[in-house]
C-alpha cells in the first residue's frame, strides 16, 4: 500500500465513518482510541447511527413521503430522498430494509392542500405577503386576510404557519389545513424577530399562544407516574415524586384547550389540583360526558 492510499483510507475512517483514529508519535502509528467510543464499543463493518440519527433521518422520510405523494413537490424533493436512501443504507444496511425494522407512526394527520404549501412555502423564501381565506374551526368562521409568513411548524403530524395578521395587528398561527385559498402578493413581508416569535409562541403549553401565562398542577397516579415521569410535556416542566408515589407535574399554558384534551386522555389517574379555572374546565367536561352516556355524575 503506497503512502498516498493509506492517508486517504486513514481521512475517510476519521472523518467520514467517524472513527477514533489516533497517532501515537512514540509506536509511530494510528490507534483505535476506545475511550471515545460507545461503552468502548466501535462497529464499522455494518455502520449504524444514533437513535436521535435515525428518528431525525426517518422523519424526514416520513414528512417527505407523506406530504406530496405524486404532487406537484415530488421533482423538488426526490433528489433529497436519494441522498437520505444513501445515508439509511450505509456501509451494507439497504435503506428499505432499514425502513422495514424501524417505525416512525403518525396519527391525527389533517390533509393539506399542495397548491397553498407550494405558495406559502414561496412567501417564506422570497418574504412576500400572502392573501388568504381561512375557515377557523374554533368560531365557525371563515375570513379573508393579508398575512406575512414568518415560518412553518410541524406539530402532532400537522403543518401550522406562524405569521403576522395585517387584518387582527398581531401575530397569530395557522393551521395550513385550514387555509381554502392562498395568493402570493408582490409586497414585501412585515419582519418579526425571532425573540418576539418566541416571546409569543414559545412560553405556553401546547399549539395554541395566549399572553396570559398560567400554572397547570397536575397529580398523577402511582401506576400513571411510572409513564409519565419520564415524558417531555414542555421544556419548563417541573416535576417530582410526593411521599406517596404520586408524580406532581407543573407546567404552564395560556389555553386550556389542548391541555384540558392530554388530561383527560389519562382519566382518573390524572387530578388538577390548580388553579381553580382549569380544573374548573375539566370538572365541567366530565358532567359533559356524564350526560353524554345517560349517567348523571
Amino acid at each position: 500500500m503506497s503512502r498516498a492510499t493509506l492517508t486517504r483510507d486513514i481521512t475517510y475512517l476519521r472523518d467520514v465513518l467517524c472513527m477514533p483514529l489516533e497517532f501515537d508519535r512514540d509506536r509511530g502509528g494510528y490507534f483505535l482510541d476506545l475511550r471515545q467510543g460507545s461503552g468502548g464499543q466501535l462497529e464499522l463493518a455494518n455502520l449504524w447511527f444514533s437513535s436521535t440519527e435515525i428518528h431525525a433521518l426517518l422523519t424526514m422520510q416520513h414528512l417527505l413521503a407523506n406530504l406530496d405523494p405524486g404532487g406537484i413537490l415530488t421533482r423538488h424533493v426526490e433528489p433529497l430522498m436519494e441522498r437520505l436512501n444513501k445515508l439509511l443504507g450505509a456501509a451494507k444496511n439497504d435503506a428499505a430494509a432499514v425502513r422495514e425494522r424501524v417505525l416512525i407512526v403518525g396519527q391525527g394527520k389533517r390533509p393539506i392542500t399542495l397548491k397553498h404549501f407550494e405558495r406559502i412555502g414561496s412567501a417564506l423564501l422570497q418574504r412576500k405577503r400572502l392573501i388568504i381565506i381561512y375557515a377557523a374551526r374554533g368560531s365557525a368562521t371563515v375570513t379573508e386576510r393579508e398575512i406575512s409568513p414568518q415560518r412553518l411548524v410541524h406539530y402532532r403530524e400537522n403543518w401550522y404557519l406562524e405569521a403576522w395578521c395585517h387584518l387582527r395587528r398581531e401575530l397569530r398561527r395557522f393551521a395550513v389545513d385550514a387555509i381554502r385559498e392562498a395568493h402570493l402578493l408582490d409586497r414585501t413581508a412585515r419582519e418579526v424577530g425571532g425573540r418576539t416569535l418566541k416571546t409569543v409562541f414559545g412560553p405556553a403549553y401546547g399549539i395554541f399562544s395566549g399572553k396570559q401565562i398560567e400554572w397547570a398542577r397536575l397529580r398523577f397516579s402511582p401506576e400513571r407516574a411510572r409513564w409519565v415521569a419520564h415524558e417531555a410535556w414542555h421544556p419548563k416542566q417541573k416535576g417530582r415524586f410526593d411521599n406517596d408515589g404520586y408524580y406532581l407535574l407543573e407546567i404552564p399554558y395560556a389555553d386550556h384547550r389542548e391541555l384540558l384534551m392530554d388530561i383527560l386522555k389519562h382519566g382518573r389517574h390524572c387530578e388538577v389540583l390548580g388553579p381553580e379555572a382549569l380544573r374548573e374546565e375539566v370538572r365541567s367536561e366530565i358532567l359533559k360526558l356524564g350526560e353524554l352516556y345517560g349517567q348523571g355524575l
